[in-house]
């Protein structure tokens, strides 16, 4: 995997810490993150349901995963996000290939930050769309 494209902030956040084991263990490599945008992608072998189709929580996780990364870069150095809601629409499915998440901040505020997911598989075809939301909270004072 190359080195993925970060914004500072998300620079230092992912000196931090990076995708988290679920991520790895299902081949989610980031290729690009900040607050306002984050592209990853995640192999559609080892991601199925029993019919050879990704399957449908896949989608949710790399969704997720994406989102929240780019929430905690938004409210980070300060604060840090957590999800509250998360939904997903599926209008497609992938047998083969790459799964490509990209991640576009719809609302960026000082308590929420909501994010729309949109996974595609190879040829560009829309397969599902994500919807989290989560919450700003300040850090505590160590």
């Amino acid at each position: 995997m190359t080195q993925p494209k970060l914004s500072p902030q998300a620079a230092i956040l992912w000196a931090q810490r990076q995708m988290g084991a679920l991520a790895d263990r299902m081949g989610i490599e980031l290729l690009e993150l900040s607050a306002e945008r984050a592209v990853a992608r995640m192999p559609v072998a080892g991601n199925t349901q029993p019919l050879g189709l990704v399957h449908g929580g896949a989608y949710v996780v790399i969704g997720e995963s994406l989102g929240s990364f780019a929430a905690n870069v938004w409210a980070a150095p300060d604060g840090f996000a957590v999800g509250i809601d998360v939904n997903a629409t599926h209008t497609g499915s992938a047998r083969e290939g790459w799964v490509t998440a990209t991640c576009t901040a719809l609302s960026l505020g000082k308590t929420i930050a909501v994010h729309e997911i949109v996974c595609t598989d190879d040829a560009g075809r829309r397969l599902s769309t994500v919807r989290i939301t989560n919450l700003i909270r300040p850090r505590r004072a160590e």
